[in-house]
């Protein structure tokens, strides 16, 4: 699937963003400031865990060749970051090549203008000519950054400064950090939108899906990757998760364990297939909660996973909708067509993987392996995979984008699912929010490339 994936890329698309299967031809898209060859960046590490040598070469030649950094548009400091320099910084890490690594580096100092605030809470889009920056015109009348996307910069950022020796990028996230452990929070939850004037919460919006997902992650990931040494993330990451449980965690009628969404106190009792990562997350978690937590929350990851899992099986394809909602006696389906569709996303195959690692019970395998034939079914198409339409038909209306995350993700994670432990292993690897691999940073590692 990654050779059909990225040969169907280069034949149609090569140096473009993405391919549009149908149309055979390349999309560049608005989220990367000019930025070109995305799906190259993000499928760097897939081919080469996959050991498809060939094609690593025929990827790494183009960013050698023609990479280039020197573009003016406005760009997600978000998608970016962990596309980009997620790709950049992972290749470096398996190859040691230095081309990875001293692109890594300069792509990372053009988004340092995001940062210039009064808070230090970067805004969301950077222009790369100007060095100016601005919030995204959607989010909260204009002026709010976003959770999930200034909250997931620790990683990448951390390993910038440890590969440049420049001690800005490790300032910039470690401010980011301060300013949410001082913040009041609302029941202890983490609402979405914070202003990046003001440092205030902008709406009382909560969610472990789209616009809060990875701040969550990369709190119990920034404590892996520091070898168990950063507590603040340490606690930081188990308070939430307390807090999580207390308001938004449910049971449907029909025994499905969801987290829902939370505005201002009334919960939409939806979950969206964003939030499916966070059985993954849980389990990653549960070894290091509080002893009597750990059963309870290796437990929760499970019947989490079990939901997302069930979103996949009562659809027509048996792959699972944007988003599912659990009322009146219909759960775990998608309630209206504007969220029936399927985008190749990742984030279930995810959790089946840290699910088998934890536990290898085979039915995430199994699992995994279910949506691997449905993949292959209706997403497949003469020229690349696609996104549909709706999971409810069996006639799929593809969506004509081959997203670099299938070829990032998805397949990784497949992948890992049916390989042995010691591929990329947990003790020695964290995965950014892309599924680029970062190294842990155990005291004996000298930080240098070469894996």
């Amino acid at each position: 699937m990654m050779q059909f994936a990225w040969q169907s890329y280069k034949r149609y698309a090569m140096g473009k963003n993405e391919l549009r299967p149908l149309t055979r031809d390349g999309y560049e898209g608005n989220m990367f400031g000019g930025l070109s060859g995305a799906t190259v960046i993000d499928s760097l590490d897939t081919l080469y865990l996959m050991e498809l040598k060939e094609e690593f070469q025929e990827a790494k030649a183009w960013v050698e060749e023609s990479f280039h950094l020197n573009v003016s548009g406005e760009a997600s400091l978000f998608e970016v970051n962990i596309r980009y320099i997620g790709g950049l910084l992972s290749a470096f890490y398996l190859t040691g090549e230095e081309v990875f690594r001293i692109k890594a580096i300069k792509l990372g100092e053009k988004l340092l203008p995001a940062f210039d605030t009064p808070t230090g809470i970067p805004k969301g889009v950077v222009n790369f000519k100007s060095g100016s920056n601005r919030s995204w015109g959607w989010a909260v009348a204009g002026g709010s950054s976003i959770l999930a996307e200034f909250g997931s910069l620790h990683l990448e950022f951390l390993h910038l400064t440890q590969l440049s020796g420049n001690q800005v990028f490790a300032e910039k996230v470690r401010n980011i950090r301060k300013v949410l452990r001082d913040i009041d929070k609302p029941f202890g939850l983490y609402p979405n939108f914070l202003s990046p004037v003001s440092g205030n919460w902008m709406q009382h919006h909560v969610s472990v899906g789209g616009l809060g997902d990875s701040f969550y992650e990369y709190l119990i990931k920034s404590w892996l990757m520091s070898a168990k040494t950063d507590m603040e993330a340490k606690d930081m990451y188990y308070e939430a998760l307390e807090a999580i449980e207390t308001h938004l965690l449910n049971v449907s009628p029909g025994g499905l364990t969801y987290i829902a969404e939370w505005r201002g106190g009334i919960l939409d009792h939806k979950m969206g297939h964003l939030a499916c990562f966070s059985g993954g997350m849980i389990a990653l978690g549960a070894e290091d909660a509080k002893e009597e937590k750990r059963a309870h929350y290796r437990e929760l990851a499970a019947q989490i996973t079990k939901t997302c899992h069930e979103s996949y099986a009562r659809s027509d394809t048996k792959l699972g909708p944007e988003a599912f909602w659990f009322n009146s006696g219909r759960e775990a389906v998608a309630t209206q067509t504007s969220e029936s569709y399927y985008i190749l996303r990742p984030e279930v195959v995810e959790s089946y993987m840290y699910l088998w690692r934890q536990t290898h019970d085979p039915i995430y395998r199994e699992w995994g392996w279910e949506v691997v034939m449905a993949l292959e079914k209706y997403c497949r198409t003469e020229a690349g995979f696609s996104g549909i339409q709706d999971v409810y038909s069996k006639v799929p209306d593809h969506d004509n984008k081959q997203q670099t995350f299938f070829l990032a993700e998805t397949l990784k994670y497949l992948y890992l699912l049916f390989s042995e432990d010691d591929m990329l292993s947990l003790e020695d690897w964290v995965f950014n929010t892309e599924a680029h691999p970062l190294p842990v940073s155990h005291p004996d590692s000298s930080g240098r490339g070469g894996a």
